[in-house]
């Protein structure tokens, strides 16, 4: 809109799946993620394979035409509330370390094997945990864990979820099946659509998802880097933990970073 303000219905829409301010929402999804099995609805988790998936789909979440991500429910719900909200969420990046030299010491259809792998691995970890998962680049993947779905505690899911995911990639061994670094950050972030047209997608924007993007970069193999504030907010202290100032491109001022694993 030219104003750069929702109408008040749609502000509380989102709101309420942002805050949690509608349980039925929270518990629905709750309930859509324990059913077989992966992919699943971005949103709502509604599986769209398995056994379970024939019956999502007569109660219209079988996956959406227009974007595949999302079952028909969510998307056109979406799609018919375009906008967001600003507000504290934590953010999970994980990416593969040493990918390009993957890439050249395997044939592509094997890296592609490899990534697929990682990527689902990480797509189930990510719902596992109440997150929703942004989406897929190169080599990284993206959680955001918002309190209307998991919780006030929020950074605490953030964190055990990069501690899963090093768990299921064999990071916590000295012969992972892909070696990865993952960063933890929260902050108060916008989290909404963006696009036009029938090219739409929610996902979050601003300074603290960019602080998360590059302590992932930052992290070696099987290391989680989580920002003081991550660290505060999900009850991580610093006993018996390494600690870093980190100088992140485009921050005038150093990021202190507690190193953990899986």
């Amino acid at each position: 809109m030219s104003s750069g303000r929702l109408p008040e219905r749609d502000q509380n829409w989102w709101w309420e799946r942002l805050l949690a301010n509608s349980p039925w929402f929270r518990r629905g999804r709750a309930v859509l993620k324990h059913l077989p099995h992966d992919p699943r609805c971005r949103l709502c988790a509604a599986p769209f394979e398995g056994s379970a998936a024939p019956l999502m789909r007569l109660f219209g979440k079988g996956r959406w035409a227009r974007n595949p991500n999302y079952c028909a429910s969510c998307f056109n719900k979406i799609d018919s509330h375009r906008g967001g909200a600003e507000i504290e969420s934590s953010f999970l990046f994980a990416d593969v370390r040493g990918s390009t030299q993957l890439a050249e010491q395997m044939g592509p259809t094997e890296f592609r094997t490899l990534m697929d792998r990682f990527f689902a691995t990480a797509s189930h970890v990510m719902v596992e945990h109440d997150a929703i998962v942004d989406k897929f680049v190169g080599d990284e993947v993206i959680g955001i864990f918002l309190p209307g779905l998991a919780g006030d505690d929020h950074a605490a899911h953030a964190l055990a979820a990069a501690r899963a995911l090093m768990a299921a990639t064999g990071n916590t061994g000295h012969d992972p099946w892909v070696a990865i670094g993952a960063g933890v950050h929260t902050g108060v972030a916008f989290v909404g659509t963006v696009g036009d047209g029938a090219h739409v997608e929610l996902t979050a924007l601003g300074d603290p998802v960019n602080i998360a993007a590059r302590l992932a970069s930052a992290a070696g193999a099987g290391e989680i880097l989580v920002t003081l504030t991550a660290a505060r907010a999900a009850k991580l202290t610093e006993d018996g933990l390494e600690r870093r100032d980190l100088d992140l491109k485009g921050k005038s001022a150093s990021t202190p970073v507690l190193v953990t694993g899986g």
